[in-house]
């Protein structure tokens, strides 16, 4: 707008119209600068409305003339202050936009903050990748926690994006962290969650409406106990990943259940929660859709169950680093949307004693 206006008074000063005063519009060039451009921007257009204001007045053979001088000034003085302002602003803005990261930051580590790297049987990692650029949380959540059950796990993902979704995902952890202590029965631990989020929907004006149409919660929740197996309940998520030597495979759900949000659609009795068999040694990664539904240029799909086993002899923390690295080069940068990723590897009896004897012994030396 700002180049533009100059340009309208080049074009009137230079036709049979340049006996109109065009001071004032040159004037607002710097000023209205300020405001939509940085420091060099706004300095672009005041050296532009400065050059326009000579080149008319040279052409027009006005100088000499007091309003020809008025104007020139006029054009000048505002020009500093446009300059100086603008760099004021500028430096306002960036403190506030630190401010604001820092806040995200801090909202990141309490809503997904990164699971211990070790929890009972298993050694664990965690990762978060946010599709919108400059996100630090989005919609999909995870979770992980030792519990006198064993260690239990959630991974989740909310239709629907910004700030509504933020919230639902904070509702289902919230329900989550506290269920996952005191009942013995998975299913029960989701239904938990699921109560949740009915209730920040029945909220006024918790969460947008449009968003709510359509804002379910595809959850897995998971359980490692002392036994060999992992205990899965799922609710419309994708199925997670075993790797067992070397071999990738998915444990799709005997019973296919609807997304958190979507009850009406259960009919019959609810059900049980999955075992399968989760040996010492074996590798459990727990994902959301957006690891699996990332695509390239050619519009081909991640190949995650390839990518885990070319992994294979990883530590959880370097394993989901590579396949990070991995996503990355796929989509060349471009992630459509989030991804939340939980590992968990299956320690033998006496490495998880002797793991736990050294835990006890740092924990010793600290105190």
């Amino acid at each position: 707008m700002p180049f533009a206006i100059a340009l309208a008074v080049v074009g009137i000063e230079l036709s049979p119209l340049h006996f109109l005063y065009t001071g004032p519009m040159l004037t607002a060039t710097p000023a209205l600068a300020a405001v939509t451009m940085g420091p060099k921007g706004t300095l672009s257009a005041a050296a532009f409305a400065l050059a326009v204001s000579v080149t008319t007045a040279t052409y027009n053979q006005a100088w000499g003339s007091q309003m020809v001088y008025t104007n020139f000034l006029a054009v000048f003085v505002v020009s500093v202050a446009a300059v100086m302002g603008s760099g004021a602003v500028r430096t306002l803005r960036e403190k506030e936009l630190h401010q604001v990261r820092r806040i995200a930051v801090a909202a990141q580590e309490v809503l997904l903050r990164p699971v211990p790297p070790r929890l009972g049987p298993v050694r664990a990692a965690s990762m978060y990748l946010a599709a919108e650029t400059g996100a630090q949380i989005g919609g999909d959540l995870y979770e992980a926690v030792q519990t006198r059950y064993g260690v239990r796990m959630i991974v989740g993902d909310v239709r629907g994006k910004g700030l509504p979704a933020v919230r639902a995902a904070a509702a289902v952890l919230g329900a989550f962290r506290e269920s996952v202590h005191y009942e013995d029965d998975l299913v029960e631990v989701i239904n938990h969650c699921a109560a949740a989020l009915r209730r920040e929907d029945a909220m006024p004006g918790a969460v947008d409406q449009d968003v709510l149409l359509e804002g379910f919660v595809t959850a897995l929740v998971a359980q490692v106990p002392d036994t060999h197996e992992v205990q899965l309940v799922n609710r419309g998520h994708p199925p997670p990943l075993v790797l067992r030597q070397g071999t990738v495979q998915a444990l799709m759900p005997t019973s296919p259940f609807p997304p958190l949000g979507l009850e009406d659609l259960i009919i019959g009795p609810p059900g049980k929660a999955d075992s399968y068999p989760f040996a010492p040694g074996d590798r459990l990664l727990l994902h959301t859709d957006g690891v699996i539904e990332a695509r390239n240029r050619d519009n081909d799909f991640f190949p995650l169950p390839e990518a885990m086993e070319a992994l294979h002899t990883r530590t959880p923390h370097e394993f989901l680093e590579q396949l990070h690295q991995g996503l990355i080069r796929h989509t060349d940068g471009r992630l459509a949307d989030d991804v939340a990723m939980v590992l968990i590897d299956r320690l033998a009896e006496e490495a998880g004693e002797q793991v736990g004897a050294g835990d006890a012994s740092s924990s010793d030396r600290r105190h």
